[in-house]
């Protein structure tokens, strides 16, 4: 006698339960009838779905480049933002900061104010849902209060549904961290020392005006422009490539194309700078090299052999941050 075929979970499952399945304990029955725990079931593919890497977790938000650059390039500074229905009651503005005191992921001030902090570590493959999912529990904190670590549901908002896209970004580049605080002087002695130590370690930077994600910092040795942009990747390292062969990707005397590293998704061309040159040194002849990387990207015709070995080098020197 042939035995009884016993029913396969997945079958158990869709029978049992129509519609979304709840968010259980790890080790409870799934919600879905399958009888399998609910991580061996729904719970498997929920844990995928938050861990998934999202390669451009910023894209769709105006200032694409800036937020790449606040989170991997700039030690000190804030942009307001702008929430899809105003600002909920009692929070009289919310702030983007690049870094907090203790590394919070975001702090709700004594007035009710939010700072949200951008280059923390954080539990998701999608760091827009992380950030998300801090900024909505910083909007209910209690003032006065950091708000902590979490994890964020699979199926939680991102930056994209809760801020304001057709709001333009501005970001203010600091000297210091003094931002932290309402009142320096008045601050905890745990605030002030991780506040020294913070502005001890800082990079001087500043923002390239009229350039969207040009940054210029000071570093010991030689100083550095480094330019998030949002061009696709192989359009745009043929156009620097052209460039270079031509002698036309330097920003003048001493400077150099050293190469690009990539960072949620864009690529980031980097160039060497003298010690001398400032901020406002470099800007005008960055944006003259940006003049010419829009006609070399406009150039469709096949790149010459020169123009390989010219690609070759700058892909070979190329690197990914995130």
């Amino acid at each position: 006698m042939a035995k009884k075929r016993r029913p396969q979970p997945q079958a158990a499952a869709r029978s049992a339960h129509d519609g979304p399945v709840p968010v259980v304990g790890a080790r409870e029955p799934c919600p879905c009838g399958s009888g399998r725990r609910y991580k061996a079931c729904h719970g498997r593919s929920a844990a995928q779905a938050v861990t998934e890497l999202v390669r451009r977790p910023f894209e769709g938000l105006p200032g694409e480049c800036d937020w790449v650059a606040l989170r991997e390039l700039v030690p000190a500074a804030t942009a307001p933002l702008t929430l899809k229905g105003g600002l909920p009651e009692g929070v009289p503005s919310v702030t983007l900061a690049t870094v907090l005191p203790m590394a919070w992921p975001a702090l709700r001030r004594d007035d009710g104010s939010v700072l949200l902090g951008l280059q923390n570590d954080t539990s998701s493959g999608d760091l827009s849902r992380d950030l998300a999912d801090t900024l909505q529990r910083a909007l209910v904190a209690e003032p006065g209060t950091p708000v902590t670590a979490g994890r964020p549901d699979a199926d939680g908002p991102r930056l994209q549904d809760l801020l304001d896209t057709e709001a333009p970004f501005a970001p203010e580049v600091h000297t210091g961290f003094e931002f932290w605080v309402e009142n320096a002087d008045q601050a905890s002695a745990e605030v002030a020392a991780s506040l020294e130590r913070a502005n001890a370690a800082a990079l001087p930077t500043a923002r390239i005006a009229g350039l969207e994600g040009a940054y210029w910092c000071e570093a010991p040795g030689k100083n550095h422009l480094r330019w998030v942009t949002a061009h696709p990747e192989e359009r745009l390292l043929d156009a620097l490539a052209r460039l270079h062969a031509a002698g036309e990707s330097s920003l003048g005397e001493d400077t150099r194309l050293v190469g690009s590293f990539r960072a949620h998704g864009l690529v980031v061309p980097v160039w060497d700078l003298p010690s001398s040159m400032s901020a406002e040194d470099v800007t005008a002849p960055a944006v003259a090299f940006g003049e010419r990387l829009t006609k070399a990207l406009a150039d469709e015709t096949p790149l010459t052999s020169e123009e390989r070995r010219a690609r070759g080098g700058l892909t070979n020197r190329q690197v990914t941050l995130s």
